[in-house]
């Protein structure tokens, strides 16, 4: 039995047991609910949307145009494959791109007569570190947003140092790890023709429209839903047998769902007088790294989302909350339960016929993370001391 196997397995059940036995009451319970309904509804109508786009052919096309924009130079080709992993978690979480992007990238490199490992590594590096940005681009941001009540513009000012470092350090490391397998060049495949025209156009209609309204300051969860909707729609007219309840991410909702119930019946019980001498307090240089580190220790040793949930409460300001996030949301390369994104990941790898060799995967996780969480701290407190 696998991990994941055993989380939907006994997560649900604690979950209940909590509520069921008291130790999270009612008010706390309907609290809660307050609160993460709306990220449960984005979370959905987004998994419906980018599985709807893709039936239609819109990710595969971008990606065949990608591979004739590198003009048969691989270097170029993985730098493509960075931008589109970025944009793709950033609008639309990491969990989407390691989903979404990863099969398109192995076929991609598979069809050049290209090695699929430097491109899948990229994406999962990516899909974990690039997701500081946007509200949207993780549930822990959209957690953060929630809180602080802020605009997506004005979450991006408060991370948008972080951010960046994000995106620069792991694309270094991963150019020092691959750079000879992504010398040369090679021969792109011809795209395949799309099944129905009328929905890649439309395809294309929405994913237009959804983007900006996504950092419009529109709630997410609307902009999402209406794009669903419209999508879903579409498909009922063209493409019926496209709409299955398997759309509906049921496993990750139900897990996020009990991760939630379960560490706010910690909290309740008194979580937080455990954890605060770990999480330090102030927003000086070394307290920010004290509380990153322990977020990023908490990501790789549990899961980011509970790691994040545990902390909250002893995060306190914008700029300790920050720092939070760049330790859950930019260190979890080590271990693969670190991030829901790195366990799909492998697991859309596995579907493949690709074995991932993990104590090399988390050795190379360990370098780029000591690198990384020190320089994204340090840029979000230089930023904040000039704020």
């Amino acid at each position: 039995m696998t991990r994941r196997t055993v989380l939907r397995a006994v997560l649900p059940a604690l979950a209940v047991a909590c509520v069921v036995s008291g130790l999270l009451p009612g008010p706390d319970l309907l609290e809660l609910w307050t609160r993460i309904w709306p990220i449960l509804l984005f979370v959905t109508a987004m998994t419906v949307v980018t599985d709807l786009l893709f039936s239609a052919g819109v990710f595969e096309r971008v990606i065949s145009a990608s591979a004739r924009l590198a003009r048969g130079r691989v270097l170029v080709l993985w730098l493509v494959t960075v931008l589109l992993a970025v944009v793709c978690t950033v609008f639309f979480s990491l969990d989407t791109t390691a989903v979404l992007l990863t099969p398109l990238v192995v076929l991609l490199a598979r069809r050049a007569g290209l090695p699929p490992l430097p491109f899948a590594v990229t994406i999962v590096w990516l899909a974990n570190t690039a997701s500081l940005l946007l509200p949207v681009s993780n549930l822990t941001n959209l957690l953060v947003q929630e809180k602080l009540q802020l605009s997506p513009a004005a979450f991006a000012g408060l991370v948008y140092g972080p951010a960046i470092v994000g995106v620069v350090v792991p694309c270094f490391v991963l150019y020092a790890i691959f750079r000879r397998q992504l010398s040369g060049s090679f021969s792109p495949a011809p795209p395949r023709a799309a099944e129905d025209r009328v929905l890649l156009r439309c395809g294309y209609a929405v994913l237009a429209l959804l983007l900006p309204a996504l950092v419009s300051g529109i709630p997410v969860a609307l902009s999402a839903s209406a794009a669903a909707v419209v999508l879903a729609v579409l498909f009922a007219i063209r493409r019926r047998g496209a709409l299955t309840v398997r759309l509906i991410p049921v496993n990750p909702l139900v897990l996020a769902l009990s991760l939630f119930v379960l560490v706010t019946a910690a909290q309740v019980q008194g979580l937080a007088a455990f954890v605060a001498p770990l999480a330090g307090e102030g927003e000086g240089l070394a307290d920010l790294l004290q509380l990153a580190a322990v977020g990023a220790a908490g990501a790789n040793a549990v899961n980011n989302l509970p790691a994040y949930l545990a902390l909250e409460p002893v995060a306190g300001s914008p700029l300790r909350l920050a720092a939070l996030l760049i330790g859950v949301n930019l260190a979890p390369l080590v271990t693969p339960w670190g991030s829901l994104a790195t366990l799909l990941w492998a697991e859309r790898l596995r579907s493949l016929g690709i074995t991932i060799r993990w104590v090399p995967f988390a050795v190379a996780g360990l370098l780029v993370t000591a690198v990384l969480l020190p320089s994204a701290v340090v840029v979000l407190w230089l930023l904040g001391a000039r704020a």
